[in-house]
């Protein structure tokens, strides 16, 4: 079997495709929003979101100053692209059972 065209494994990791996920769902989303909704330390997120920042995917934006200081994730178009082409990927590989049923 082959991997299906949009296939990203870097997308791929649970972690990271929820990730990927909450980002594709909003514009930009504060860092500790997503903290909390993946239940992830500063650390394993702070990773997570490199990652995705060195391959282009997302971006992130600092406001403010001092105790006030937000740190703001968004996907680029990049990102979004891959996202959307990689869950394609997906409903492709979990359709390929119901396809192959139907072979002759």
């Amino acid at each position: 079997m082959t991997t299906p065209e949009g296939f990203d494994e870097l997308i791929h990791p649970p972690t990271r495709l929820a990730l990927m996920a909450l980002l594709a769902a909003t514009d930009w989303v504060e860092f500790s929003f997503l903290k909390e909704s993946l239940e992830l330390t500063d650390s394993a997120l702070s990773k997570q979101v490199s990652t995705l920042t060195e391959a282009g995917y997302a971006e992130i934006r600092k406001e403010g100053a001092g105790r006030r200081r937000r740190t703001l994730v968004t996907l680029t178009p990049r990102g979004r692209t891959a996202f959307d082409r990689h869950v394609e990927a997906l409903r492709r590989l979990v359709d390929l059972p119901r396809h192959a049923s139907r072979a002759p």
